[in-house]
């Protein structure tokens, strides 16, 4: 049984790194610190290819 059982929930999978590129984006603002834009664009496309890479073994793996 896989622990995502619909391939729309993989979405969720990647939201999380995006949230956390967020985060990562808003803490140097708050303390006034350095932003990393290449860590947060890195992130915010690890979060797209985490969520495609989910649904797709997702969607093609046997249900059972």
């Amino acid at each position: 049984m896989h622990p995502l059982k619909h391939p729309r929930n993989a979405a969720l999978v990647g939201l999380l790194f995006i949230g956390i590129s967020f985060i990562y984006w808003v803490t140097p603002k708050v303390f006034n610190g350095y932003i990393d834009y290449a860590g947060i664009t890195m992130l915010f496309a690890l979060g797209i290819a985490m969520g495609l890479m989910a649904y797709i073994l997702v969607a093609g793996s046997p249900r059972s």
